[in-house]
């Protein structure tokens, strides 16, 4: 019974069982049914076409010491293999829940389906114990033996019974935790996919020196346990620089965990950094667990660290030199294993001459700093980064991805910029949403010059105004140099619809209005 109960595989259980019980001297065989839906049972699935629907009695583990013959005690499938509930004895003792004790037979009596096999085999007892676990009947443990069990030994094979289907319960418990931890698994996988998706596929967008140069830093220093610190305006990408550094680690197994320093309260920061114990404070009603705990094995983004105050940097320090903490209340000191990525739009540097930031604790963090370069510094990244919003958006909103003339691409790359790839993304989200038929436009003051902030307009020049037939002719001559530049092509990629921001059938249709061949 020990061994069972170590066992945590459902074959290895089952196997243990008859296995024990067949080493018992008289024992001729025993085996083990359980009661599952027939599209589970392997054999059954294998033999049965179509296959069988329904639940019933499948053999699942059996073993004994034959006398004679050449029978194979070990086998699965044959005539025994499978019962319905209440079909012959084992059927009526799942469908029961009664065990069932038959001494002294002979080989002559009516329910005996093989009679010779008894003789041969000097079968004098049939035996069958139901598998109960919390009230329900899992399946059926059945013996033959060669002698006369009495009231004792069958008390015996009760609690047998009862171990056995405590094992088999928790067998089957384990393999649904496996189940569901490679499910977990699956869907952890799927959701980080999703997530680098949201965040650019994983890769960088943009082929400016100033983004290559990051990107051989995080190549640099992924690989390594020291501590990163991104600087960067607002907007630029700093998280998504520490996802890459943790994506390409040892540690990319693990989670990253994210704290928004600033958005800490001061009363608040050692619950939320290292956790409290129940009672720890007014309103703690339960053990919690901190960022640092929740991050170990893995890696922790402090973003906005600029923003501690000095109070808590002491605290972050300490910690970060020494490997460990306390939780709140608690008088234990646990060990904790974190790669640490720091961000910040500030100036450490200048905070720290400032005594606004802790030097030890700067140092701490800077052991390899990273420097993001603002969108206004790799213009040329700007027409790459449009194309993917369009298409990332376009997606999301499931609508067909417009095109951007190089007009507008040109207005967009004068833009100041202030908030960096962020503003940029939400401009061409905004467009998108906006955006009908015809040539896609942004919803800014593009033609606005870098570092120049507009101003009333002084020009009292009036605005073009077109005749009907100047816009026609207008019209005409774009979509005469679409079909050059696709070389004739109307519909499908690439072709002269897609290039105008057209649907294919409205195309068709201007082409026959203005006389186009």
């Amino acid at each position: 019974m020990v061994a069972t109960a170590s066992q945590r595989a459902l074959t290895d259980v089952l196997s243990t069982v008859t296995g024990g019980i067949a080493q018992c001297a008289s024992v001729a065989l025993t085996r083990i049914w359980l009661i599952m839906d027939d599209g589970d049972c392997g054999v059954c699935g294998a033999q049965s076409d179509p296959p069988l629907e329904g639940r019933g009695l499948h053999l699942a583990a059996s073993a004994g010491t034959p006398r004679g013959g050449d029978w194979d005690y070990g086998r699965m499938q044959g005539a025994f293999h499978r019962f319905s509930l209440g079909e012959r004895k084992i059927g009526r003792v799942a469908q029961s829940g009664e065990p069932l004790l038959l001494a002294g037979l002979t080989g002559s009596d009516d329910w005996i389906a093989k009679p010779d096999w008894i003789a041969v085999e000097g079968i004098r007892t049939f035996a069958a114990q139901p598998l109960v676990f919390r009230g329900e009947v899992l399946g059926v443990l059945a013996l033959f033996d060669r002698g006369l069990l009495d009231a004792a030994a069958f008390e015996w094979l009760r609690v047998f019974a009862d171990y056995a289907a405590v094992s088999i319960a928790n067998a089957k418990a384990f393999e649904e935790i496996e189940l569901l931890r490679g499910r977990l698994e699956e869907e952890n996988q799927y959701l980080r996919e999703e997530v680098s998706a949201a965040l650019g596929g994983g890769d960088f967008v943009g082929e400016s020196e100033g983004l290559q140069k990051v990107l051989r830093q995080v190549q640099l220093v992924a690989p390594t346990d020291a501590a990163v610190l991104i600087t960067g305006e607002s907007g630029t990408g700093k998280e998504l620089v520490a996802r890459a550094i943790h994506d390409r680690s040892v540690r990319r197994s693990r989670a990253m965990i994210k704290v928004n320093c600033a958005a800490v309260p001061d009363s608040l920061f050692e619950s939320e950094f290292f956790g409290h114990i129940r009672g720890a404070f007014t309103g703690a009603m339960n053990d919690r667990i901190g960022r640092f705990e929740l991050a170990d094995g893995g890696t922790l983004f402090l973003d906005e660290v600029g923003e501690l105050p000095l109070a808590m940097q002491t605290k972050l320090l300490r910690v970060l030199q020494e490997r460990e903490f306390e939780r709140l209340g608690d008088t234990r000191t646990r060990k904790v294993d974190v790669r640490i990525i720091a961000a910040t739009n500030r100036d450490l540097k200048k905070d720290v001459e400032a005594g606004r930031f802790r030097q030890d604790l700067f140092y701490r963090l800077s052991v390899f700093p990273i420097d993001i370069p603002p969108i206004r510094e790799r213009r040329h990244d700007i027409p790459l980064l449009v194309q993917h919003f369009l298409v990332q958006t376009s997606r999301n909103l499931n609508r067909r991805i417009p095109r951007a003339s190089h007009a507008a691409l040109d207005k967009l790359a004068r833009h100041h910029w202030p908030g960096n790839i962020r503003e940029l993304q939400n401009v061409v989200e905004r467009a998108v949403i906006l955006w009908q038929e015809g040539p896609l436009t942004f919803p800014l003051d593009a033609e606005q010059p870098v570092g120049i902030t507009a101003g009333p307009q002084t020009s009292s020049q009036p605005p073009r105004v077109l005749t009907r037939e100047a816009l026609k002719q207008m019209e005409r001559e774009s979509i005469v140099e679409a079909l050059r530049q696709t070389r004739g092509r109307v519909f499908g990629v690439g072709g002269a619809a897609e290039l105008l921001g057209m649907r294919p059938t409205t195309l068709a249709s201007r082409l026959r209005a203005l006389g186009i061949q």
